[in-house]
């Protein structure tokens, strides 16, 4: 294998595809990545089994040309060098050689470096999808759905299905939920689809999802997916992203959240968000996180928190609406900030059933939803 190319084009695919490198692993193939340069173009391949990312880069677009293929031909290199390697090169045209038993000679400006590669025969292969089942969705959309939803997974590898987040399509509404039994978040939307196309029990882990954002430009831009039987494929430009579902069946959380409420209460998020963040700083010293909310008599709520060593803090904050029961209720203050912060409307509805059942919350302009155990307190 003999090739020329563009260093920045290079950088951007090694990037891309290093997010599926084993980070450790028995097989030292998969610590590598794998570049097959041929007559279309070349292509960047990284696995670690659970996913795997490849990249396609052209040999030119309208405007320039960007690689040369001297000679085709294949090579793994190990990734833990290739990857910080290209991102330090001096100049902008790369050269790369491999020789015998793959050792590879790679020089840019006044460089020259060598590496030991492996074959690339050994590398595993990448999954043939069946494509009967496939959607597209905005990449900003899909997105902020990932963002809305997967700090609701657990990380407890003994409920290895909760790690990951339930995606549904049904009637044209792709679904989300997350949930690590303590909170809860779901968000949907309406997907530009075919009226018959539809799954359930797809789910793809909180990490694999937070990779795969990473990759997803920030301008608007479409995202094909293609769910097989064990298999989900995103394509996204040149870059295909393939993963693999988790096991098991996602359980039921349809009936734990209510449609009434004894407490209705309407307020202003980012007032909501500075007077828990403050409440915080002193819940956080007791390693519980507690923190009370409670109305007035006046119509406002109270936030409140101690700490046997530091003092008390104590906020009253005026509310848009309150309707219901009175309330005193105590919860997870981190729990809380977590679905603040991803809340993108300027006013929020929370929803109370008592101090021993769970808190709804519903920003105002979508269509997501996140719940929230309060705590049991002696106080």
């Amino acid at each position: 294998m003999k090739l020329t190319i563009s260093r920045n084009e290079l950088n951007d695919a090694v990037q891309q595809v290093s997010k599926a490198v084993a980070a450790r692993t028995t097989i030292p193939i998969l610590s590598g990545i794998k570049i097959d340069a041929h007559a279309q173009g070349i292509t960047l391949t990284a696995s670690d089994t659970d996913i795997s990312i490849q990249s396609f880069i052209p040999l030119e677009t309208a405007d320039k040309v960007i690689s040369t293929i001297h000679r085709a031909g294949s090579v793994v290199l190990p990734a833990k060098f290739f990857v910080e390697i290209v991102r330090k090169l001096p100049d902008e045209e790369v050269n790369i050689e491999v020789g015998e038993r793959f050792q590879t000679f790679i020089q840019s400006g006044a460089i020259d470096i060598q590496l030991m590669g492996m074959d690339p025969e050994e590398f595993p292969v990448l999954p043939v999808l069946e494509e009967d089942r496939v959607f597209s969705i905005p990449g900003d959309i899909l997105k902020t759905m990932i963002r809305q939803t997967i700090f609701s997974v657990t990380t407890s590898e003994s409920t290895p299905i909760l790690t990951g987040v339930l995606w549904s399509l049904n009637d044209g509404i792709l679904k989300f939920v997350a949930t690590d039994r303590y909170r809860l978040a779901t968000c949907k939307v309406n997907a530009d689809v075919d009226p018959e196309l539809h799954f359930s029990n797809v789910v793809i882990a909180g990490k694999t999802l937070s990779e795969l954002s990473k990759i997803i430009p920030d301008h608007n831009v479409l995202v094909d997916i293609v769910v097989a039987d064990s298999q989900v494929l995103f394509k996204v430009g040149n870059v295909l992203f393939f993963t693999r579902m988790l096991d098991g069946t996602f359980p039921d959380t349809t009936k734990i959240i209510p449609n009434q409420f004894k407490t209705e209460l309407f307020l202003n998020t980012k007032a909501l968000s500075e007077a828990i963040d403050r409440a915080y700083l002193l819940s956080r010293e007791e390693k519980t996180n507690i923190v009370r909310l409670s109305t007035t008599e006046s119509g406002a709520i109270e936030i409140s928190s101690s700490s046997s060593e530091l003092g008390r803090v104590q906020e009253v904050l005026p509310v848009e609406k309150l309707t219901g029961e009175s309330i005193r209720i105590a919860f997870n203050s981190k729990y809380m900030l977590d679905v603040l912060k991803v809340v993108d409307s300027d006013n929020l509805f929370i929803g109370f059933n008592g101090a021993m059942s769970p808190i709804i919350f519903k920003p105002e302009h979508d269509d997501s939803l996140h719940l929230i155990l309060p705590y049991r307190t002696t106080n």
